[in-house]
């Protein structure tokens, strides 16, 4: 797996900091017992994980004689699982080591700290950190047992260093099996007629041929390039190809996505691009009788479902020895796929099968370790194209490829990937598409100066779908009033006027008012919820619907900014204004009607995944008269059942969501999005979660720094993935 550049910029925080200077070599560098004592400071202070420390007390335990040094970097190492790295690069660390910690965490103002990393290790060389991992009891090189592996200046715990290795082998494996079997006759002319003649280069196009030769491919591409469409679209072609050599067998075609809420979304997409297929023209193609209806799938499944995962164990039941029955697998939303996941995937998929991953390479990676999407798409922008790929793409789809996307040298796994480069959602008017691209262009391409200015000249050019706040405080009443109203004032006339590619009108910037609104406006009246579920399910559908007409994300968990400080502000905030009614106590820990929550755990027996959005309303109880009982409405994907209704006591968890992490908001999207980015830079302020917050708006963006500068920092530094 590859490795980006680490960011420097985090380690002004510690310049003026007051610490203790050793001068000689710090007792923890060589005597187990300081060491633990020193791991157990930075428990107690959050700076690490108590499995981090066990981790290490366990391997002392097993080898008392193990050096300090070598539990150190297993602590570290450990560590690292948990903020999505693969291993411990030691090189690295001791280059920035309070980057090994991640400093400074949530919520930690780092007023007198215990010994920094910094402090520890400021004497320690390299060659002397890997002489102490030379413990064969302890760390291999390589196969084996030992619960470490040190490869040149990684060091990996070995379960990941094994999901690491047969990631590799198992996608090589797929590259060099050729191409996969195809009517190589039909392909040119499926591909025209599901692709018109277009003046440009078409990528979708392009994708869909690359696809379909091979065992392994990746489409990847910002918001509105086109990814759905272009798999709805393959997956016609596969089948077409399919049915003109093997009619009686139509391909077994699989969609998945890593969470519940990206399923139902690809889902909804899916199931209304399937049917703008041109079927009876790819019809026309196959052998007489031959028919596509009913031979792409519409249903998205989870892969945890897929996989069917075993309660309360890391395990699944499907693997090498019992493989999925599929022939097509699409995985969309696979920059949310960590490499433990993707390897159990790739180990249950037959030989034969094809894989086919789908998302954007620029959003944030999971949040389990591996950057798996990113680290395969890591050359993408430049597409690597050999000449005899080039070729072969010429014939299938009739379209010449640019001389800048050759290169003779190119890898095999290039000639698997494709890059959706236009925006149909975003054009050249779109605020929200330029902020985009100036925020996600890579270091490499512009000075962090020049980057910094691009953003600002987007800002500042008065987009109608854009706007751009800086608080006056943590309590500024403008943050209040963002919540309540969607701030209009801010957007150029007020958000009026502004109509969509299809001349239709598109409504104005709201905030949460809006769908509370709904919900007290357009309940049922004079009927009761057992005999009339149809009119609550209406009205809930309603509700859920003005609700995501706004959403307000944030970088932190932790702190006044973060969502554990936000949600029981905004609550207090709608409160205050007459929208929530309801008791200080209730407001922060109970449930109240209008209450929106986010579910964070899979929970297979209410039908209910992870990252799924409710919205707690109160319905006639059937036992007393003029009284109510409260429900969590959640949508569902059943058009003869569209609200799954919840008893609050059934949901364990679950949090309440007027806030919500970026990370938890990938796989959703928003008519109007605010994006708060904190008074303080923290090491998960990175352009990745820039770009991933404002493409989470759909219509309308609002950018707010609690200082001014914070987001001309936040665009330069990038996600380091080791």
């Amino acid at each position: 797996m590859s490795r980006k550049r680490e960011d420097s910029q985090t380690l002004d925080l510690f310049e003026a900091m007051p610490v203790d200077e050793p001068a000689a070599p710090h007792p923890a560098l060589f005597e187990s017992q300081a060491l633990l004592d020193l791991l157990e400071r930075w428990v107690a202070r959050g700076w690490l994980r108590d499995l981090d420390r066990a981790l290490a007390r366990f391997l002392l335990t097993e080898a008392p004689d193990a050096p300090a040094l070598l539990l150190l970097a297993a602590a570290l190492a450990s560590h690292q699982l948990g903020r999505g790295h693969v291993c411990l690069e030691l090189a690295a660390t001791l280059a920035a080591p309070d980057f090994a910690l991640s400093l400074p965490p949530e919520g930690d103002d780092l007023i007198e700290p215990p010994l920094l990393p910094s402090a520890l290790l400021e004497t320690l060389t390299l060659a002397e950190w890997q002489a102490a991992l030379d413990h064969p009891l302890l760390v291999s090189n390589g196969p084996g047992t030992t619960p470490l592996v040190a490869n040149a200046t990684r060091l990996y715990l070995r379960r990941y260093w094994q999901f690491e290795r047969t990631l590799q082998q198992e996608i090589a494996a797929r590259l060099e099996d050729g191409e996969a079997p195809t009517a190589q006759a039909l392909l040119a002319p499926a591909l025209d007629v599901l692709f018109p003649a277009a003046a440009a280069l078409d990528w979708q196009k392009t994708a869909c041929a690359l696809a379909a030769r091979s065992r392994f491919a990746v489409i990847t591409g910002g918001p509105g390039t086109g990814k759905t469409t272009t798999v709805v679209r393959l997956l016609a072609l596969l089948q077409t190809l399919r049915l003109a050599g093997a009619p009686e067998a139509p391909l077994r075609i699989r969609l998945a996505a890593p969470t519940g809420k990206a399923a139902a979304r690809l889902n909804e997409s899916i199931a209304g691009q399937v049917n703008g297929l041109p079927s009876a023209a790819l019809e026309a193609l196959l052998p007489g009788g031959s028919t596509l209806d009913g031979a792409i799938p519409v249903e998205v499944t989870t892969l945890h479902r897929l996989l069917g995962a075993r309660p309360d164990t890391r395990h699944f039941r499907h693997g090498p020895h019992h493989l999925l029955a599929l022939d097509v697998l699409v995985i969309d939303e696979a920059s949310m796929v960590d490499i433990e996941m993707m390897t159990a995937v790739l180990g249950a998929l037959p030989a034969h099968a094809q894989l086919v991953l789908l998302g954007d390479k620029d959003q944030l990676a999971s949040v389990e370790a591996g950057a798996v999407l990113g680290d395969l798409c890591r050359r993408a922008e430049a597409a690597h194209y050999t000449k005899t790929t080039a070729a072969w793409l010429e014939t299938a789809t009739g379209q010449p490829i640019p001389d800048e996307f050759i290169d003779e040298h190119g890898e095999p796994l290039d000639q698997a990937i494709t890059m959706l480069r236009v925006s149909h959602r975003f054009d050249e008017q779109s605020g929200i598409g330029q902020l985009a691209r100036a925020i996600n262009q890579p270091g490499h391409a512009l000075s962090e100066r020049d980057k910094q200015q691009a953003v600002n000249q987007v800002l500042r050019h008065g987009y109608p779908d854009v706007q751009h706040r800086v608080l006056g405080g943590q309590e500024d009443a403008a943050l209040d009033a963002l919540v309540i109203d969607g701030s209009p004032d801010g957007f150029v006339d007020g958000g009026e006027g502004r109509t969509d590619h299809k001349g239709a009108p598109i409504a104005p910037p709201a905030g949460y008012r809006h769908y509370l609104s709904v919900l007290q406006t357009r309940r049922p009246q004079g009927e009761a919820f057992e005999t009339h579920p149809q009119a609550f399910d209406a009205w809930a559908g309603e509700v859920l619907a003005a609700y995501s007409r706004f959403q307000l994300l944030c970088a932190l968990r932790k702190g006044p900014l973060g969502v554990e400080g936000l949600n029981p502000r905004i609550a207090h905030t709608l409160r205050r204004e007459g929208w929530l009614v309801a008791n200080d106590v209730t407001l922060e820990k109970g449930w109240y009607e209008g209450r929106p929550v986010l579910v964070t755990q899979n929970d297979y027996a209410l039908k209910l995944m992870n990252g799924d959005i409710g919205i707690t309303l109160a319905v006639p109880d059937p036992r007393v008269p003029n009284q109510t009982l409260l429900r969590v409405a959640f949508p569902t994907s059943d058009p003869q059942k569209p609200i799954r209704w919840v008893l609050p006591s059934r949901l364990h968890a679950v949090e309440t969501v007027f806030a919500m992490t970026v990370h938890k908001s990938q796989g959703s999207e928003f008519v109007h999005t605010a994006l708060l980015l904190p008074a303080t830079i923290n090491p998960i302020l990175t352009r990745e979660l820039v770009y991933t917050g404002i493409t989470r708006a759909r219509e309308w963006l609002t950018v707010v720094e609690a200082k001014r500068g914070i987001l001309n920092e936040a665009v330069i530094r990038e996600v380091m993935r080791a």
